[in-house]
């Protein structure tokens, strides 16, 4: 993925919450510079991968996979220093871009739909061999208990949303001919490093082509 579709994804991300009137942290506006000179203890927001994150799971076709994310607070597994046991994120998914499937050991989340279009989402139990089941998935939808046929797709409107857990299969994207969406999404501590298990190989953080300087620096590139 090239620096300038990083760039231009922010970019219109900023747009996008501004008309949604969602602010962010002042830290979510640093440039790189002002990351490699800045006089305050930030080890909590690098630790954390506090921050934006533009991915296309190694796909190289943001467009059709992928999604931009900004993490608002989180703790750090096995840390110590920081104990915080939950999470919050943002997510914004354009019309069609598919987050494929993937499920987490550890993290039970929420998905909310925050506005702007509808986002679907398509659930499967997976199998103690890590493949999909064909058992009902049981869900709580906005406090709800609904179960599913596996591989069914669920649809959430502006303001509802989805409790997943541990092990749960789930792909999203917005809904065709809605707009763009955007997503919440809050969880136990999150840590995309070691707790994502992707149904298909990917790549949880995208390869960059540095063709232009970045706007904004993602959660993976802050200076040690």
């Amino acid at each position: 993925m090239k620096r300038s579709e990083i760039n231009n994804t922010i970019k219109f991300s900023l747009a996008f919450l501004k008309q949604l009137k969602f602010n962010l942290p002042p830290f979510a506006y640093w440039t790189a510079e002002q990351w490699n000179s800045h006089p305050e203890n930030c080890e909590e927001i690098k630790d954390a991968m506090l921050g934006w994150d533009v991915t296309d799971f190694g796909y190289g076709d943001f467009r059709q996979y992928g999604f931009t994310s900004f993490t608002l607070r989180n703790g750090v597994l096995h840390d110590d220093r920081y104990k915080k046991p939950y999470a919050e994120k943002i997510m914004i998914s354009s019309e069609d871009q598919i987050t494929p499937f993937h499920f987490h050991w550890h993290k039970m989340e929420d998905i909310i739909n925050r506005g702007g279009g509808n986002l679907l989402i398509q659930l499967y139990n997976s199998t103690p061999d890590e493949k999909f089941a064909d058992t009902p998935v049981v869900v709580s939808i906005d406090g709800i208990q609904k179960t599913f046929e596996a591989g069914s797709i669920v649809r959430l409107k502006p303001g509802e949303s989805i409790s997943l857990t541990p092990r749960l299969y789930h792909k999203f994207w917005a809904e065709k001919g809605f707009g763009k969406t955007l997503l919440g999404e809050v969880s136990m501590t999150n840590d995309d490093n070691i707790d994502n298990r992707f149904y298909d190989e990917t790549s949880r953080f995208t390869n960059i082509i540095e063709d232009e300087a970045p706007l904004y620096l993602l959660c993976n590139e802050y200076p040690k």
